[in-house]
């Protein structure tokens, strides 16, 4: 059970900062002691283990065991705030009241709104909450990489000039020894190829997910572009595309992008 008497724990990896919020703090909730303060996650999960604060304030990013990590091992024993720089990583997690946040530099107002919280938690002698699930969504977030800016246009050489190809109006990419194939629709709507000596597989990369899919090691296709799809023996099946000649494999692995068709 979580002592009656509020006691707190500070982990930040910059010194003025722990400084700035243990004041805060003071002047916020006089009744709550600061008993430790930690630089990095391991020094915060080792005070905690001493103390065994009421509330833990954790930074989120600090060197070696993050805040989140420690949050890990702390689990219910504590109630959590996590401190960070970035205001995007307050997940809906935060919102639902089982978890706090406050963003840096942290305002007295903000801190004021998530004292009131604690408060009435502890005041209802509530335990800290189960808290697993809400830590996985914050920390696949924090390790959720911007996605790049789709690619528009291929550069791809056609006889003696070059042409940028917009990527809307390619029908399928095909992988041909160490170049690939581009089957596209020039400025009339014609069906046209072109041969460019990016890999297939550096461009899948870089293609807008909704509308381009793998359905072989080899080849991708833009869904906007296919007409039917037959289903063939050992799973598999043929892709056959609209004003054009060519139909491309679908194997077994990616035969799930066209279950509903």
């Amino acid at each position: 059970m979580l002592s009656n008497q509020p006691t707190a724990l500070i982990a930040d990896d910059e010194p003025l900062l722990r400084s700035a919020l243990a004041r805060m703090l003071a002047a916020t909730w006089p009744e709550l002691t600061i008993v430790a303060q930690a630089r990095n996650g391991r020094e915060a999960l080792e005070q905690y283990q001493l103390h065994k604060p009421t509330v833990c304030f954790l930074d989120i990013h600090m060197p070696g065991m993050t805040g989140i990590e420690a949050a890990r091992q702390i689990g219910r024993g504590a109630h959590l705030v996590f401190v960070t720089a970035y205001s995007e990583y307050a997940v809906e997690a935060f919102t639902q009241g089982a978890l706090d946040y406050l963003v840096k530099p942290v305002v007295q107002d903000r801190l004021a709104e998530t004292v009131l919280r604690l408060r009435e938690r502890l005041g209802a002698a509530q335990e800290a909450p189960d808290i697993d699930m809400l830590l996985d969504k914050l920390e696949a977030r924090l390790q959720k990489k911007a996605a790049p800016e789709p690619l528009r246009w291929i550069k791809a050489s056609i006889g003696q000039s070059v042409r940028m190809i917009p990527v809307s109006d390619i029908d399928f990419l095909r992988s041909d020894e160490k170049y690939t194939l581009v089957g596209w629709r020039d400025h009339e709507g014609k069906a046209a190829v072109a041969l460019i000596r990016t890999p297939l597989k550096e461009l899948v990369e870089q293609l807008d997910a909704s509308h381009f899919v793998q359905i072989h090691r080899s080849v991708v296709v833009n869904l906007d572009r296919v007409s039917h799809v037959i289903r063939g023996d050992n799973e598999t099946a043929t892709v056959y595309l609209k004003g054009r000649s060519e139909n491309l494999p679908v194997s077994r692995s990616y035969l799930h992008h066209f279950k509903q068709m």
